[in-house]
């Protein structure tokens, strides 16, 4: 097996804002396998606040090429490599390969139905209240939008209810980026209440997940940030209403898939995210989407261009044809 690892950093339309930090490009690696004329690819942008950058994804591939060269299936590589992006660009090199070897979709091998349009959220980085009103109205065709919000008590409150008010027919999440403190999150709430906000992700600091026991949300609350891997499940029950699993966090489709069963186990409700990157790194999250209730696909939109072909974003859904990742036979 030939494995080859390039990076590439892609230029955004524009700064995006969230909470503690502001992104003017998304910095990937691409992962390519190739074995017996079938291959397979694989997109990654790391996790960013774990300190999971390009540098540290190629030099976690490099650790691990004799090994993967050698021949290595998913499992394998699940005790091989730690969670993060760069086991998240072998893996799906991994599922594109067994797809291009076999001729048939990834959905296919995957044990789920042929994947269908849903509908995503699209995303506003923070910004002043009246730019991002006008960024709503913008979105036309948006059945969802989620709001990036920075921890400012104030100003977060008049972001809601400008966007709110801009746009009162769209489900509207908004996306905390672990800018609160427990203390303060009544007041939050009240807010989101009033706005008719349908989720509030990731109030809090990855680590106080425990200042949640007890804590009675009107609002269904959703972790990503506290919930990375497989393992981090289980305690979400309880503190959470709903996981937002990522790829790059998990480290792949696979573990990914795993996630979404023990959640379901649970009673927890699943929600598929991603870190900016081309259509390449949507596809797989693309046939986890088909098992969540809520889902965060628009990456590429962010981005001054992307890969052709590409996934379709049209009358508020995203959907993902098989020319996009899978066979090419």
């Amino acid at each position: 097996m030939k494995l080859t690892v390039a990076r590439e950093s892609l230029p955004l339309k524009a700064p995006f804002r969230i909470s503690g930090h502001v992104f003017e490009t998304s910095d990937i690696i691409v992962v390519t396998l190739e074995d017996g004329g079938a291959r397979g690819r694989g997109e990654a942008a790391g996790v960013y606040y774990l300190g999971d950058d390009v540098d540290h994804m190629l030099a976690a591939i490099e650790t691990a090429r004799g090994a993967i060269e050698a021949g290595i299936d998913r499992a394998a590589l699940r005790e091989l490599m730690p969670a993060g992006g760069a086991r998240n660009a072998v893996d799906a090199a991994l599922w594109e390969l067994e797809a291009d070897r076999a001729g048939v979709p990834v959905w296919q091998i995957a044990g789920i139905d042929a994947p269908h349009p849903v509908i995503t959220t699209f995303t506003l980085g923070a910004d002043d209240p009246a730019a991002m009103a006008e960024a709503a109205r913008g979105w036309a065709d948006a059945r969802a939008i989620k709001v990036k919000l920075t921890g400012d008590d104030a100003i977060d409150a008049d972001r809601v209810r400008a966007i709110r008010a801009a746009r009162p027919d769209v489900w509207l999440g908004v996306d905390a980026n672990q800018g609160y403190t427990i203390d303060r999150l009544d007041a939050l709430v009240a807010v989101l209440v009033e706005a008719k906000v349908d989720l509030l992700e990731q109030p809090l600091k990855r680590g106080r997940e425990a200042d949640l026991d007890g804590y009675s949300s009107p609002i269904p609350l959703a972790g990503d940030e506290s919930i990375l891997t497989l393992e981090d499940v289980g305690g979400a029950k309880g503190r959470f209403d709903v996981i937002n699993i990522k790829l790059d966090k998990c480290g792949g489709l696979t573990e990914a898939l795993m996630m979404a069963d023990k959640a379901e186990e649970l009673g927890l409700g699943v929600m598929v995210g991603n870190m900016v990157g081309t259509s390449l790194s949507m596809a797989p999250a693309f046939i986890l989407a088909q098992r969540c209730t809520i889902v965060d696909l628009d990456g590429p939109t962010f981005l001054k261009a992307d890969r052709t072909p590409s996934i379709v974003y049209r009358d508020g859904t995203v959907t993902c044809d098989d020319s996009v990742w899978g066979p090419r036979r």
